[in-house]
């Protein structure tokens, strides 16, 4: 009996079984820089601890890099660490627009997801096909949780 009780774990463990876990963002400052001089970053989709997807990034101007992240709006510096809710990409100037919804205290607003260089307080990913590929990976997937992590 105890064996069924381990298949049937097992069973809802996998990939394809009822407790698969679900998909999120993760983004994270990483050594190096992008070809433009701006702070490389990696946002990334996550399944549990696999990343089944990722894309190099930019977030905050090259030189607000460590200035104060969560209380001071228009000065450049990378989006905060902490939890967002992520809305429903919208067409956006011939890409996408993707919200982020802080789940902490901020006085930042106008968070999103997009295409640009340099850097802004955003998550800004360099080329237009990245940002495709993202929207999708939400739209289809259902992601709704950002993990900024450092």
């Amino acid at each position: 009996m105890q064996s069924l009780w381990v298949a049937a774990a097992l069973l809802l463990a996998s990939p394809a079984g009822w407790g698969t876990p679900a998909h999120e963002l993760v983004f994270e400052r990483v050594n190096g820089k992008l070809a433009s001089g701006d702070q490389r970053w990696r946002l990334q989709v996550r399944q549990g601890p696999l990343t089944v997807a990722s894309w190099p990034a930019a977030s905050g101007t090259v030189t607000a890099q460590r200035v104060d992240r969560r209380w001071s709006p228009g000065n450049g510096a990378p989006l905060p660490m902490g939890v967002y809710g992520i809305d429903r990409p919208e067409a956006w100037g011939g890409s996408w627009w993707i919200a982020l919804k802080p789940r902490f205290a901020t006085s930042r607003s106008a968070l999103g997801i997009h295409t640009c260089l340099p850097g802004t307080g955003c998550i800004c990913l360099p080329s237009k096909a990245d940002t495709d590929a993202v929207a999708r990976w939400i739209s289809t997937k259902r992601i709704n949780v950002l993990k900024v992590i450092n």
